[in-house]
C-alpha cells in the first residue's frame, strides 16, 4: 500500500471512531436520563382552532413504546395537535414531528403506555411516573408591525392590524376601520378590500381590573346574522379571564341577536341569550370577586335598572382579575348559509370605567 493510501485509511478510520466516541458519550449521558429537544418552534400565537404549524425535536435517551405528548398554552395548556389524536411518535433516528395549534408556548412531554393526556389541564406535570422528561419553549415571536392607537373615552387603545380568528372564523384586519369622529364617538366597520372582508378590533393599552365598565352603543338591529360585535375582557399572558357582551346572531337569522358569556363556553350556565332592541343601548357589567353582574338598557344613561332590557348575574366561573384589557372587536362569522352580504359600521358613543 502507497503512502497516499495509508493516509487515506487512517483518515477514515479516525472519522469512524470519532463518531462512535460521541455516540458513546452521548448514550452514557443519557442513560435513564432522557432529555427533549425543540429543533423547530411556531411562532407565538393566540389560541385558534383553524391554524396550525409545524413543531418538531428529538429524544435522546428514550425508550420503545415511549412516545411524545405535546401542549400549547392559550390561557390554559391544551393538548396537541388534537384531542383525538394526543400522542406524537418517536422515529428510528430520535426525531418526532407534529403539527400544533398556535400558542404563546409549547410544551412536549415523554411518556409511556400509563399517561393519559388530558385536553387541557392549569399546570404541565412535573417528571415522575408516567412522565419521563418534560421541556418548554416559548413561540417564536413574530415581527410586529408598529402599533398604531387612538384615543377615546379618555384612553388609549390599540389598534389591531394582524389577523385573528375569533369565534373560529378567520379575519382580516386593517387599521383604517377603526376611527374616533369629531365627537369624539368611535366608529368601527367591516368593509370590502379586494376579495376579502376587513374587520376592527380596539384593545385598551391597560389593565382595569375589577369595577364596572360601561359601552354606550348605537342601534345594531341592523347588524346582518354574520356581523358580530363583541365588547370583552381578555388576558393575553395568563388564564384568557375572557368574558362577553355579544351582539350577533352568529349566522342565523332566526336566532336571538345578544348574549352574556362566561368562558369557557361550552360549560352549562355560561351563556345567556336575549335580544337586544332598536335604538341606543347602554351594556354594563359589574366584575366582582366571584360575581359579574351583566345588564343591557336602553338610552345612554349610567344608573343601572333605569330602561333595563335584560340582566343576568354569573357566580360561577367568574375569573378572577389579573393583566386582563378590554376589546371592542367588529367581525365577520363565517356561515356558509347567511354569508356576510354589505358593508357595516358600528358607533360606540362612550366606554366609561368606575372602580
Amino acid at each position: 500500500m502507497n503512502r497516499a493510501a495509508l493516509e487515506a485509511v487512517v483518515k477514515v478510520v479516525g472519522a469512524i471512531l470519532l463518531y462512535l466516541l460521541a455516540v458513546s458519550c452521548q448514550s452514557s449521558r443519557h442513560v435513564g436520563e432522557p432529555l427533549i429537544e425543540f429543533t423547530t418552534v411556531p411562532p407565538a400565537g393566540e389560541g385558534s382552532a383553524n391554524p396550525t404549524d409545524v413543531i418538531e425535536g428529538r429524544v435522546l435517551g428514550s425508550q420503545p413504546h415511549q412516545r411524545i405528548v405535546l401542549f400549547a398554552r392559550s390561557g390554559v395548556w391544551w393538548v396537541q395537535p388534537f384531542e383525538a389524536q394526543p400522542f406524537t411518535e418517536i422515529q428510528a433516528d430520535s426525531t418526532w414531528r407534529n403539527f400544533t395549534h398556535p400558542g404563546i408556548a409549547y410544551a412536549a412531554l415523554l411518556v409511556d403506555r400509563r399517561y393519559r393526556p388530558p385536553v387541557t389541564i392549569e399546570a404541565l406535570p412535573e417528571k415522575g411516573g408516567a412522565v419521563l422528561a418534560v421541556a418548554t419553549v416559548e413561540g417564536n415571536k413574530p415581527v410586529q408591525p408598529q402599533m398604531k392607537t387612538l384615543h377615546f373615552s379618555g384612553y388609549e387603545w390599540q389598534i389591531r392590524q394582524t389577523q385573528s380568528d375569533p369565534g373560529g372564523s378567520l379575519n382580516f384586519y386593517d387599521p383604517a376601520n377603526a376611527q374616533v369622529d369629531r365627537e369624539g364617538f368611535l366608529h368601527l366597520h367591516i368593509n370590502w378590500e379586494e376579495n376579502h372582508w376587513t374587520s376592527a378590533e380596539v384593545s385598551l393599552t391597560t389593565s382595569l381590573g375589577y369595577g364596572s365598565y360601561r359601552f354606550v352603543v348605537r342601534d345594531v338591529s341592523h347588524l346582518e346574522p354574520a356581523t358580530i360585535l363583541s365588547m370583552s375582557t381578555w388576558d393575553d399572558h395568563g388564564p384568557s379571564r375572557e368574558m362577553n357582551i355579544e351582539i350577533g346572531r352568529w349566522g342565523e337569522p332566526g336566532s336571538k341577536n345578544a348574549q352574556y358569556v362566561i368562558q369557557p363556553h361550552y360549560v352549562p350556565g355560561n351563556v345567556v341569550r336575549f335580544m337586544a332592541p332598536p335604538g341606543i343601548l347602554t351594556f354594563l357589567f359589574r366584575w366582582e370577586p366571584d360575581r359579574a353582574s351583566f345588564e343591557t338598557k336602553r338610552g345612554s344613561g349610567s344608573s343601572m335598572g333605569s330602561g333595563r332590557v335584560f340582566e343576568h348575574v354569573f357566580t360561577s366561573g367568574v375569573p378572577t382579575s389579573g393583566k386582563e384589557t378590554i376589546r371592542m372587536n367588529l367581525y365577520v362569522f363565517n356561515n356558509e348559509r347567511s354569508p356576510l352580504q354589505h358593508e357595516t359600521e358600528v358607533v360606540i358613543e362612550k366606554f366609561e370605567y368606575l372602580p
